[in-house]
């Protein structure tokens, strides 16, 4: 992935309807840069109308937002990595704050799903992140590392070397409040640190993302903070001005 990296994820918006009209606007304003990453997670019953949509537009990358942990079976409701795959998408977020703590998703599931994203040749983005309370309890460093080290244990080294992780905590996800760029850059430099425990130098060559409330207003300042090579964005990433504009930063 070009740094820096634009993720959106639409969570439970833009149905397929919505979701044409949205790619046929942006790639309207977006012409392809070749200095960035530019990715859309739609939701499931999007994904392969956003994948058409943007049949012309390779410069653009299609994910999902979820995957199982299991590559087929009786798991009603959910959908593999290998129908991911089929479906024309290339990336899937795994753990999400609202998959771990509206879903009560585990690090061991999120263990499973980045393995299952490898054996699919799905590259993940493992979202880490504390809650308010963990952060002022002065945890923010061993949550992050916990969910880091439980996402990465079922990983091949190469399969590491080409995902992202994105720092989102999770008081900021929604709520209008923002880490600092300070902030972040701070956490941003602890999960570099542990990645090249893991794998050596190629840990610089994976982008870290922040996550939460980021908006217009901040997404220049967040960016150029040090160690902060992109942005996962939510509410934000919803209208397609502000998108493209973000994507410009």
């Amino acid at each position: 992935m070009q740094r820096p990296v634009f993720a959106a994820n639409w969570k439970m918006n833009h149905g397929p309807s919505a979701a044409r009209a949205f790619v046929a606007e942006f790639t309207a304003k977006w012409s392809p840069h070749a200095d960035r990453t530019v990715l859309l997670f739609p939701p499931a019953l999007s994904v392969s109308t956003v994948v058409e949509a943007l049949s012309s537009r390779s410069d653009i990358g299609v994910g999902v937002q979820n995957i199982w942990t299991e590559d087929r079976g009786a798991f009603t409701g959910e959908n593999s990595a290998p129908m991911a795959r089929d479906a024309g998408a290339r990336f899937v977020l795994v753990g999400h704050s609202e998959r771990r703590h509206v879903f009560g998703e585990t690090d061991e599931q999120a263990a499973l799903k980045c393995a299952a994203a490898e054996r699919s040749q799905l590259t993940p983005i493992l979202c880490v992140g504390e809650l308010l309370e963990q952060r002022q309890a002065g945890e923010t460093e061993s949550v992050v590392l916990r969910q880091l080290k439980a996402g990465l244990a079922k990983l091949s080294s190469a399969a590491i070397g080409s995902m992202a992780v994105a720092y989102e905590p999770v008081w900021a996800i929604g709520t209008g409040k923002t880490a600092t760029p300070g902030d972040a850059s701070v956490v941003h430099a602890e999960i570099r640190k542990a990645l090249e425990t893991r794998v050596g130098a190629a840990a610089g060559a994976i982008p870290i993302l922040y996550g939460g409330s980021v908006s217009t207003g901040n997404a220049a300042a967040l960016l150029a903070a040090k160690n902060v090579d992109g942005l996962l964005v939510g509410g934000a990433s919803l209208k397609v001005d502000d998108w493209a504009l973000i994507c410009g930063t």
